[in-house]
């Protein structure tokens, strides 16, 4: 650990503790719920009971109350093993719980908050269209007024968790004239009427993490459960989004931790030409790169996790920090695992090593959450005052 992250006692028996389950509980089950894409609802469950999908929110709303810092160092070690498990886990905590934490009331934070960080039950965000991604502005659905709630219609898509959540925060235009400044959030319930599943995503990578377009057809939410006000839906889908890429970076670090670890040790042991070919130049500067670029990333995730928690004090934005720590890991995730597959020749081919796996997963973190085009362009905003 970098002595300017010194880690406390429960920073250490925490992210032990997600460690050995990690290693005892998922990755013997990995490859096989990769390979059916199934949803793993026992390990997820397991979580729940550690108090993994809730870690920094107050133990009054079913959270284990800690800190950022203790979020980054579990979820490294639970996506170092598998990172679809990462991703339930990572949704649930931050866009889905953090988001709720921030701005929902009283109320809210009692029927839609503690359920889920309790791991009790699976929370998911929803932004997102068929023809609306980063451009959130040119989203179709609509939650209009009618009465005492609003009336939502709309198809949303790429909903992590979407086909087995329980509650979810969606986000819908309620003054379309107004684009993004007309958007505003909604807690979800998902067996109300209304709330229809749609297609499920078959996914090139992170395939046990259950992804699909859910549809609203005249769902009915009540304007208490409303999340914030009206109009502020894309202000707290921004805000959202900054703890979503820390998390989304720490997923991404522990794919490249894991990819890397596999290469290390077939460099030390296989031989090739009479020697380990770890020894052979061209191996040995990939293993160089890899490792410098993984431990970049880290400081990168760990200076973007303390500004995160100074501004829960301080409610100072770490877009910029956020943004950097997601591009740079998800694009050091692909280098790794690309890197890794090569040094494995053929067996880093072959699906009886988690290698491809790795290399699968991995690309996912240069998309969702904000692609690499769009960090850049936060990144390059901050720094030009183009706001």
């Amino acid at each position: 650990m970098n002595e300017l992250f010194p880690l406390s006692k429960e920073h250490v028996m925490l992210r032990n503790a997600a460690r050995d389950f990690a290693q005892k509980e998922i990755l013997p089950i990995a490859a096989e719920f990769d390979e059916s894409g199934e949803f793993p609802y026992t390990t997820v469950k397991k979580m729940g009971e550690m108090g993994l999908m809730g870690i920094e929110i107050p133990e009054e709303y079913g959270g284990a109350g800690m800190d950022t810092l203790s979020y980054v160092l579990a979820l490294e070690e639970i996506c170092k093993v598998d990172a679809a498990h990462g991703v339930i886990m990572s949704v649930n905590n931050s866009l889905y719980c953090f988001g709720l934490n921030k701005f929902g009331t009283e109320m809210q934070k009692t029927k839609f908050l503690r359920p889920v960080a309790s791991g009790q039950a699976i929370g998911a965000y929803s932004l997102t269209e068929p023809m609306s991604g980063s451009d959130a502005g040119a989203m179709k659905s609509r939650a209009v007024l009618e009465g005492d709630g609003y009336v939502l219609n709309g198809r949303k898509s790429w909903v992590t968790s979407g086909p087995v959540a329980d509650f979810m925060v969606v986000f819908m235009m309620t003054d379309p004239e107004k684009k993004q400044k007309g958007i505003s959030a909604f807690l979800i319930d998902s067996k109300k009427p209304g709330y229809i599943h749609g297609k499920k995503e078959p996914k090139l990578g992170i395939r046990a993490s259950a992804t699909s377009e859910i549809v609203f057809e005249n769902y009915r939410c009540p304007v208490e459960e409303r999340l914030g006000q009206e109009g502020e839906g894309f202000k707290i889908a921004m805000t959202v989004l900054d703890a979503g890429r820390i998390g989304i970076a720490t997923q991404a670090l522990g794919i490249a931790e894991g990819a890397y670890e596999a290469a290390l040790n077939y460099a030390n042991n296989r031989e090739a030409f009479g020697q380990k070919i770890g020894e052979f130049q061209g191996i040995s500067f990939k293993i160089a790169d890899m490792k410098t670029r993984i431990e970049a990333s880290r400081l990168l995730i760990y200076q973007a996790a303390i500004a995160k928690e100074k501004s829960k004090t301080s409610n100072a934005r770490y877009s910029l920090e956020a943004s950097m720590a997601k591009l740079f890991a998800s694009e050091t995730a692909m280098f790794v695992a690309h890197a890794a597959l090569q040094i494995h020749g053929g067996m880093g081919y072959s699906k009886e090593l988690p290698v491809e796996r790795y290399f699968r997963d991995a690309k996912i973190t240069e998309i969702y959450e904000g692609t690499s085009e769009i960090q850049r362009l936060v990144i390059a905003r901050n720094e030009l005052n183009l706001h």
